[in-house]
């Protein structure tokens, strides 16, 4: 039997985690071609790709790609690359296992996405997948949809019940991968416990998996990649052609503080980012570029 090579993995998996990026920026760009007057005017909107190291240059941390646009159909989106090495702080590096066996030297990369469209007919969007290496190594990461219009805040709602299935075929081929269980794990985790309501209507969240077989874990997490990157823009292009209501806009705005608030007292991937010296601009470029609390 062949003995995995850990540093080859961690190559194929930064390789896809890029390559993932640079397709997903593509479709979007798409989508901003696409869109015409009466709804939407002006130049199509474009991905402003940054390069970024961890650290302050004196050693090698690694960093990532920050990709971030600003258009007519996406108010505002980022889509980011990144691979980071070095040592946990002490505190961290007791909540990650492994850590205490790697004297709390870790590796991660992968790639993180929020999606806010101008349109509050069109639904936002996350989605992030990653591998960590300490001692162990594992895949984690998932996607869900946000319909920010209360008929559309059920998991009834087509494009819900669309999202959904995607995410199912992307568990139904790979063993150990339980669509009902990372389907419960998300309406789980996203969930805003101050408020007793959920961020949107879900999809599947999945952390730590390792099912002892790293080609199947890998070749999963690239399932659920593609499977975000083909229908969240199908679901984008079937609604950005319709026209809202200042009463829908006002709505949107509303329950995008929901997710600022998600984000900043409960996202775990906030917190790894801000803990392990990430960039905080691209860490932070999942807030809203609008929003209200009334």
């Amino acid at each position: 039997m062949t003995t995995p090579d850990p540093s080859s993995q961690k190559r194929r998996a930064r390789d896809w985690f890029r390559t993932l990026q640079e397709d997903i920026c593509a479709r979007f760009e798409a989508i901003e071609d696409a869109a015409c007057p009466p709804l939407y005017r002006g130049p199509a909107g474009r991905f402003e790709l940054t390069e970024w190291r961890r650290g302050d240059g004196s050693e090698d941390l690694g960093g990532g790609r920050m990709g971030l646009m600003r258009g007519k159909v996406f108010e505002k989106v980022g889509v980011h690359f990144s691979e980071v090495y070095g040592t946990f702080s002490e505190a961290f590096a007791a909540q990650i296992p492994g850590a205490d066996k790697s004297d709390g030297k870790f590796w991660a990369s992968g790639i993180s996405l929020i999606a806010h469209p101008r349109n509050p007919r069109v639904p936002a969007a996350h989605m992030n997948t990653r591998m960590l290496v300490t001692s162990q190594s594992w895949f984690g990461g998932g996607g869900d949809l946000n319909p920010l219009l209360g008929y559309q805040r059920d998991q009834a709602f087509v494009d819900s019940v669309d999202f959904h299935a995607a995410m199912k075929a992307a568990c139904d081929t790979h063993p150990g991968a339980d669509f009902a269980a990372m389907k419960e794990h998300c309406d789980t985790y996203f969930h805003l416990a101050h408020r007793d309501e959920p961020r949107g209507t879900g999809g599947i969240f999945y952390d730590r998996f390792n099912t002892g077989d790293w080609e199947g874990d890998f070749a999963f997490t690239q399932e659920v990649g593609k499977q975000f990157a083909a229908i969240y823009p199908e679901i984008v292009r079937r609604r950005f052609e319709e026209a809202w209501s200042e009463a829908e806009r006002e709505e949107q705005l509303i329950q995008r503080g929901r997710y600022v608030e998600f984000n900043l007292l409960y996202d775990r991937g906030t917190t790894f980012g801000l803990k392990t010296g990430g960039n905080v601009t691209s860490i932070l470029s999942s807030m809203p570029p609008v929003v209200k609390w009334p």
